[in-house]
């Protein structure tokens, strides 16, 4: 028994070093990042974009769908998820794969103003650093406003109002709820959720993205129906 204990001190002394070790690694990641470009800077850059997007401009229910299938507890987080990402870890380990992250909303903005899309373990924790000092200085307003400045939603769109006028070839005043939650979910994947690039996955993602809504209370079965039958009619 005492034995065992030993073996078992020394694994979790082990576990323990190599977990400073990549924390560590992670926060000089982040530092070298800030120390580099200050994030005032950085934000400073991504609003000087051409038709950038403010909040205020955005569609309601374009936000309620990017929050539901992003980041359900955007407004209750300092910019990490506790849950979400244990809930990535537990489907990580199952698939013995990277296959969800579990990232925030503002873990997103973070990676998308400083990092690659690697995914390495180090740039994962200079993400989570970076989170707690966009949160510390902006509001969640802020923080959303940027995100979608900085995303990719396909055939090279950057910001929602390009995407809005690409795709439907309208200001973003003037999309339906059909529109607004088609356009929620095509950053995922680029690529592959594009409508015209694949429509048919295009509107399945919608339907993803949909449920996520239905799930979290802002958005019910019946308006979900009128939503896709509007269109359909």
């Amino acid at each position: 028994m005492k034995k065992f204990l030993k073996v078992l001190i020394v694994l979790i002394l082990i576990v323990i070093i190599i977990v400073a070790v990549f924390i560590c690694k992670g926060y000089n990641m982040y530092k070298e990042a800030v120390d580099n470009v200050s994030l005032e800077e950085k934000v400073a850059e991504i609003k000087s974009k051409e038709n950038y997007t403010e909040f205020s401009e955005l569609p309601p229910m374009y936000v309620k769908a990017v929050i539901s299938v992003e980041d359900k507890r955007f407004y209750n987080h300092n910019g990490i998820d506790i849950i979400a990402i244990g809930r990535a870890l537990v489907n990580d380990i199952k698939a013995m794969s990277y296959v969800e992250g579990g990232s925030t909303i503002t873990q997103q903005l973070a990676k998308n103003m400083y990092f690659t899309q690697e995914k390495i373990i180090e740039r994962k924790i200079a993400e989570v650093f970076m989170a707690w000092q966009i949160e510390s200085n902006y509001s969640k307003e802020d923080i959303f406003e940027l995100y979608v400045n900085t995303i990719y939603f396909g055939d090279g769109y950057y910001t929602v109002k390009d995407a809005c006028k690409g795709y439907f070839n309208k200001e973003l005043d003037e999309m339906t709820d059909y529109e607004c939650i088609l356009l929620a979910g095509i950053p995922n994947a680029p690529s592959v959720y594009a409508p015209t690039k694949n429509p048919d996955l295009a509107k399945q993602r919608q339907k993803q993205v949909m449920r996520k809504m239905i799930e979290n209370g802002l958005l019910t079965e019946e308006e979900a129906n009128e939503i896709l039958n509007s269109y359909e009619n």
